[in-house]
């Protein structure tokens, strides 16, 4: 862990400079001491890809803050705001906060991946390094037009390699069709015994080419089954060839960004830092959560939420004790305002709002927290449903379900710092176990928890499943007439910048450039 961050904070370092490079290039191909592609080390720019795309991209966690807290964490009703910011909670519209992913990713990791993929291509020597790119490209990609729609893909980060400034908008369905066939080539062409040119670079798996492939086939189930209502039919076909190919088969697997507490830098987990450190009071839990998990027993609710006396104390680590924990509900104002909304008139009012619960403070909300960005539990639960849906066949979809709802919990303990014994595991699915007459809303509600704190990522497979079923809130002022958004919104400036590309994408939308419009896989 030490040597991945190491190389983290060293690749921060080096791509400081390479950031201002960039912007002249008179500068550069003039100046033997600038950063050209003949002297660069590519591996550094991977370093950063993934540490940005795990969600800090200047110290501050800007993204996460924005799109992974502030709005899908409240949206999908994992996290419940009083503070009038807390855009998500009671779906208003901030075009800055909508944008904030796309701002910080096109202009940082998409650039920097397209880079390594371009340059490594031809190099035989960079074999693996070139399909580790290629696959971790995908995974970006998958995030960026879940959370948008039709989105640059094809002509995205060719600026500085073809001068393409204004790249088309690609549409979703053959984003997923391309991101697909990608990751069954560059699975395919990884080999163990070609050169390792990438190391400890990759902070996800050293280079490792078998992890690689694993990552690749898991990753192929998750955009495989995000297509269940649109395209059943090519759903089950990808499937079926990630199963051959072989996916996530324990927590070893799990694609983990490992951070260090290191403060003005973007070395520390991003919703950490939010949780902790930059906005501690300004959520709870969402009632809907904490309700939720305390109707099954779950024990991962004492790992996943504490009550702190003061939340803005950063060492107040807070009582984890299960039956003490309370969920906020969502869409409310601030206790005592007076309002219609007033907290303090809720059925579950405690008389003191820091007796709902925030965050655990001994897994999530730390500075150096782990970073999940696909698990072996995602994958099983995915698997579950596909087999329910007749789509996979030979292990049934009772073990996929009790596979993943195991690593899901056990990752806990093992990865994320503190979890339920193997014990309480076996003890809950015991007592809750898989029913095949409610399977998808019994699966993808154990996603939903599952993928807790990767917030973006359970925002998307609520979207495409249905489950659980939410409860919006109306809250007076917001802009989806009282339903949950479904989507994020284009950054304002491409109106003006790339308005051809734009302008045609936006005509796709069934609601236009607006948080209630659909994607392409988004079919009631």
């Amino acid at each position: 862990m030490k040597n991945k961050i190491f190389l983290a904070v060293l690749a921060v370092i080096v791509l400081s400079g390479l950031g201002s490079c960039k912007k002249d290039f008179v500068s550069i191909n003039t100046d033997p001491n600038h950063i050209t592609a003949a002297n660069i080390n590519y591996a550094y720019l991977f370093t950063n890809a993934q540490m940005i795309a795990s969600g800090n991209s200047d110290a501050n966690g800007y993204e996460d803050w924005r799109n992974n807290l502030i709005y899908s964490s409240c949206m999908i009703q994992h996290l419940s705001s009083i503070q009038g910011y807390w855009d998500g909670d009671k779906y208003f519209y901030n075009a800055g906060y909508n944008s904030a992913y796309w701002d910080d990713n096109y202009n940082n990791t998409v650039t920097n991946i397209v880079e390594v993929v371009t340059h490594t291509a031809t190099d035989a020597n960079q074999t693996n390094f070139y399909n580790i790119a290629r696959i971790f490209k995908v995974f970006m990609f998958q995030r960026m037009t879940d959370m948008y729609g039709d989105c640059p893909y094809s002509e995205a980060g060719l600026g500085f390699i073809k001068g393409i400034t204004q790249p088309k908008y690609d549409k979703q369905q053959d984003i997923y069709a391309n991101m697909l066939s990608e990751l069954a080539d560059a699975a395919g062409k990884l080999d163990p015994g070609k050169p390792n040119t990438v190391g400890k670079a990759d902070l996800l798996y050293g280079g490792d080419p078998a992890q690689w492939k694993k990552f690749a086939f898991s990753e192929m189930v998750r955009i495989a089954m995000r297509m269940s209502k649109v395209d059943a039919t090519n759903a089950q076909k990808w499937v079926q060839t990630a199963v051959q190919g072989g996916v996530m088969a324990s927590n070893d697997d799990n694609a983990i960004v490992a951070h260090q507490a290191l403060t003005g830098t973007p070395v520390p987990n991003g919703t950490g830092l939010i949780l902790i450190g930059n906005d501690p009071n300004a959520y709870r839990l969402s009632q809907t959560f904490v309700d939720y998990l305390k109707s099954t027993s779950d024990p991962r609710l004492s790992y996943l939420a504490t009550v702190c006396a003061d939340p803005t104390d950063g060492t107040d680590k807070g009582d984890t004790t299960w039956a003490n924990q309370l969920g906020q509900p969502n869409g409310h104002d601030a206790p005592g305002s007076g309002s219609a909304y007033d907290l303090s008139k809720v059925a579950n009012w405690p008389g003191d709002a820091n007796k709902y619960s925030v965050v655990n403070r001994y897994t999530f909300s730390r500075l150096d927290a782990p970073t999940f960005l696909l698990t072996y539990g995602e994958t099983q639960l995915l698997l579950a449903e596909a087999a329910q849906r007749g789509w996979v066949t030979g292990t049934p979809a009772a073990t996929y379900y009790n596979n993943g709802v195991t690593g899901s919990m056990a990752m806990l303990g093992a990865q994320a710092g503190a979890g339920p014994s193997d014990a309480a595991i076996a003890a809950y699915l015991t007592a809750n176990p898989y029913n095949a007459g409610s399977a998808l809303n019994q699966i993808n509600t154990q996603y939903w928890v599952a993928s807790f704190m990767d917030e973006n990522e359970s925002f998307a497979n609520w979207r495409r499943s249905g489950f659980p079923v939410l409860t919006p809130v109306n809250y007076p002022g917001n802009v989806t007439n009282g339903t949950i958004p479904r989507r994020f919104t284009y950054p304002q400036g491409e109106a003006s910048t790339n308005t051809a590309n734009y302008t045609s994408a936006v005509s796709g939308l069934n609601n236009g450039d607006k948080m209630t419009s659909r994607v392409w896989w988004d079919v009631q």
